[in-house]
């Protein structure tokens, strides 16, 4: 699984105009899922969704995490983060889930988030042609990946 998180003062992500999930203070994730990936993938890495510490403390100093904070997260699925743009410049996403592994990643993930920050977490619609918006703080992204954390 790859993720890319960003802190956030704000997100949101529509569906045909109309606002699907939104959230103030937080982190958005857009969320990759490859064949490969796994329950524990799924435990590792929303654990470490959870507890990374991108906000900042009365000092300022990225101390504290989203659990902390008691801020909110907006989960979007993007197969396009598993994209391989080594051959051409028309990328493959041979690596990314199909739907029918995908999906059912994808509805684990949220529920072992929703458990980890025991609150309802916003989602996009998987599959579906989202428009996002967000007010990235900081700026503030990381990119982690299940298979080869850095």
């Amino acid at each position: 699984m790859k993720a890319v998180i960003q802190r956030v003062s704000e997100a949101s992500v529509k569906i045909e105009g109309i606002i699907k999930g939104q959230i103030n203070s937080g982190l958005l994730v857009l969320l990759g899922i490859e064949e490969a990936d796994t329950a524990e993938d799924i435990e590792w890495l929303s654990g470490k969704i959870c507890r990374l510490r991108i906000f900042g403390d009365e000092n300022e100093v990225m101390n504290l995490s989203v659990q902390d904070i008691k801020g909110d997260v907006l989960l979007i699925s993007q197969f396009t983060l598993h994209a391989s743009t080594k051959k051409g410049n028309r990328p493959s996403y041979i690596k990314a889930a199909r739907p029918e592994v995908a999906i059912s990643l994808y509805e684990a993930f949220i529920r072992q988030l929703e458990k980890e920050l025991d609150k309802p977490v916003q989602t996009g619609e998987f599959g579906a042609d989202m428009k996002v918006s967000l007010v990235n703080d900081g700026p503030v992204t990381i990119i982690i990946d299940s298979k080869h954390p850095l």
